[in-house]
């Protein structure tokens, strides 16, 4: 098992695997050995490099009081605190638009970031050393089109197909994960680094089965066990790599990992569990459950918020974090199915500012004549409006084809009859 510690956790008997930062850093041309030499761990020591990863299946591990600080307290939930300000010089601010000014540029990127994630995987796929720096610019534009609007990019990464998911998906997370450091108040050097750990958060996915991957059904225990390896062997793809940050390698080995101990690989508690690695667990199971996989449809994305706040309070996800990403998402987020106080069913397009219950809303469907109405966006927020959100509704009962395309933009000719069907929806927990 890898885990990361600092240098002063480091004893003889540990077998090291990786030194954090520059290989210029360090005294050694290699990293993988056991201490054994007191002046090799003399000399880790005194070279200023902070952190390290050692793996406990070789070596000794540290007493468990030493791994990780004590808990924060609730009264002060000190990972909800931006981190230190950075030496980066301060970016000028990039000035917002609104979702149409923005969902052309969204578009491209989308289809670059899909052809840079996937080329990613296949280097991981044909045992490819790494080099995450390669990310870095990838990680800019996206972190400046979600400034510009957060809405449009995560929209259109939701269009996942069968073939694309994964990609995807990281492109997702990796939005999310910029939306959500941005709402925690972090400086841009900060934000920057949650979104490369959120674009490399599933990069063990690259070298599992295909054929578990894309199962249409349940897996067995025996596949499961297979797919739970993939935040380690995720790990060790970046620390064997160039330019992977100890925030992506945590978030890559921790996405899986809950407060209340129930997670994997480590079943690690809430102690154990750092800031980031609570970012990218609630970022990761949203667009997750949001998205069409092979096995199942994805959930309503304001349904999806409800069961993940269902979740928070079982201790499933740090309730400061969760807090945190409601605000960047909203209550109705971007996709949502809502019915309106004059019986039309609409989809949330965006959110608007100062105001959490009055999204704009594309138009589409009336309850009273059960049939499709004309396309009409609607500002909520605005005093001439007379509509509003009455409540969500699950499209699991109402089975609207398209949703997240009406979301992102009309599509030319958009299936809008419903075949309705009103069936309970059992109660269900986060995926794996």
């Amino acid at each position: 098992m890898l885990r990361k510690v600092t240098v002063d956790q480091l004893a003889l008997g540990m077998h090291l695997h990786a030194l954090c930062g520059s290989w210029l850093s360090h005294p050694f041309w290699r990293t993988k050995f056991l201490l054994r030499d007191p002046a090799d761990l003399a000399k880790i020591r005194a070279s200023g490099v902070v952190e390290c990863w050692i793996d406990t299946d070789k070596g000794n591990d540290v007493r468990p009081a030493s791994v990780l600080p004590e808990p924060p307290t609730a009264a002060a939930p000190a990972l909800a605190a931006p981190p230190a300000p950075s030496d980066t010089p301060a970016r000028p601010a990039v000035a917002r638009v609104s979702i149409d000014e923005e969902a052309a540029r969204a578009g491209a990127l989308c289809r670059q970031s899909k052809q840079q994630v996937e080329a990613l995987f296949g280097d991981a796929r044909m045992g490819r050393a790494l080099d995450a720096e390669q990310c870095l610019p990838l990680v800019d534009e996206i972190a400046s089109s979600v400034e510009r609007n957060p809405g449009a990019l995560i929209s259109l990464a939701r269009l996942k197909t069968h073939d694309n998911y994964s990609y995807m998906h990281s492109v997702a997370v990796c939005a999310l994960m910029v939306s959500l450091s941005r709402q925690l108040g972090h400086d841009e050097a900060a934000i920057r680094a949650a979104g490369l750990a959120g674009l490399l958060h599933d990069i063990g996915k690259a070298v599992m089965p295909l054929d578990l991957l894309n199962k249409p059904g349940s897996l067995t225990g025996s596949e499961y066990a297979v797919i739970k390896t993939h935040p380690e062997r995720g790990a060790e793809l970046l620390v064997e790599g160039r330019g992977a940050t100890p925030i992506a390698i945590d978030v890559c080995l921790h996405h899986h990992e809950r407060p209340d101990g129930t997670g994997y690989p480590h079943g690690l508690g809430a102690a154990a569990l750092s800031l980031h690695a609570r970012m990218g667990a609630v970022c990761d199971v949203y667009d997750a459950i949001t998205s069409d996989r092979p096995y199942k449809a994805g959930w309503d994305p304001s349904e999806s918020i409800a069961r993940m706040s269902d979740w928070t309070a079982r201790g499933q996800f740090d309730p400061a974090v969760f807090g945190a990403f409601i605000e960047c998402v909203g209550i109705y987020p971007i996709g949502s199915l809502v019915r309106l106080q004059s019986g039309r069913l609409a989809v949330v397009v965006e959110q608007t500012a100062g105001s959490a219950m009055t999204p704009r809303v594309r138009v589409f469907f009336s309850t009273r004549s059960r049939m499709p109405v004309p396309l009409e966006l609607l500002d909520l927020s605005q005093p001439r409006c007379n509509d509003r959100i009455l409540k969500s509704e699950s499209n699991e009962e109402w089975s609207f084809p398209h949703l997240a395309e009406l979301a992102g933009g009309p599509p030319a000719t958009p299936a809008l009859r419903a075949t309705t069907r009103r069936t309970p929806v059992a109660s269900r927990s986060p995926p794996a």
